[in-house]
């Protein structure tokens, strides 16, 4: 994997929702699954692009916490996709130096896949060039009610004083707490929803809804979208005198 060039606009962190794997693979009269297949191949290339454009943090929207209400053959089959993406790129991952995270509600998963998610967490332990956190079995309102059950949980046992609670606190009981929030948010398909994804980190990221859907969306494209955010006047609520 390329070296890292810092973003000049201050760049680091991408969140992408990939959307449109399915209709991609209906288009080509193929079933939903070769549509995912493919959309896990362009995660690399993607991820490989992050480096020369300055992005220090890519998270990836895999499975959300509504995507169990599909078929029971499309959701069997995104599980064993995951199992597999796993154990065929982890020796990968490793050695190109990106680290590897998931956030979301494990209970759900499958065991053997929740051990293969540990392993390569502890195998990317010690790497720093790209942070890739995969959002698995993840939900923006889901990942708050777990955080604000265990800060109530820290307040009863009297481990935290409620009246030092404030917009800071929250954050520390997020899956993100270690990484900083996003600064854009890339949703490809057409859609222009945010589908219930980092709904706290995201108040102040900058939004690109793109019609390629997520099996044609090029490190090209990557590019050219990290460069227009550099374009972007950012105040933060502020105003510029």
């Amino acid at each position: 994997m390329a070296a890292e060039t810092p973003s000049a606009s201050g760049l680091q962190h991408v969140a992408v929702i990939m959307d449109g794997n399915g209709r991609w693979a209906q288009m080509r009269g193929r079933p939903r699954l070769f549509g995912h297949h493919a959309g896990a191949r362009r995660v690399s290339e993607i991820l490989r692009a992050c480096p020369p454009n300055g992005v220090k943090y890519l998270t990836i929207f895999a499975f959300s916490t509504e995507n169990w209400k599909r078929t029971q053959v499309e959701v069997s089959g995104l599980m064993k996709l995951f199992q597999g993406y796993i154990t065929k790129e982890a020796r990968a991952l490793r050695d190109e130096g990106v680290r590897v995270r998931f956030i979301g509600d494990r209970v759900r998963l499958n065991p053997k896949l929740v051990e293969l998610m540990d392993n390569l967490e502890q195998m990317t332990s010690c790497n720093d060039l790209v942070h890739l956190t995969i959002a698995l079995n993840y939900g923006g309102r889901d990942e708050v009610a777990r955080a604000t059950k265990r800060l109530a949980q820290d307040v009863a046992s009297g481990k935290l004083d409620p009246e030092k609670v404030d917009e800071e606190t929250l954050p520390k009981y997020l899956d993100t707490y270690v990484l900083p929030d996003p600064d854009l948010v890339i949703r490809t398909s057409g859609e222009a929803r945010i589908s219930n994804f980092l709904l706290w980190q995201s108040a102040y990221a900058e939004y690109e809804f793109i019609d390629t859907l997520w099996p044609d969306f090029t490190a090209e494209e990557f590019g050219t979208l990290t460069a227009k955010y550099g374009k972007r006047d950012r105040r933060f609520g502020a105003v510029n005198v």
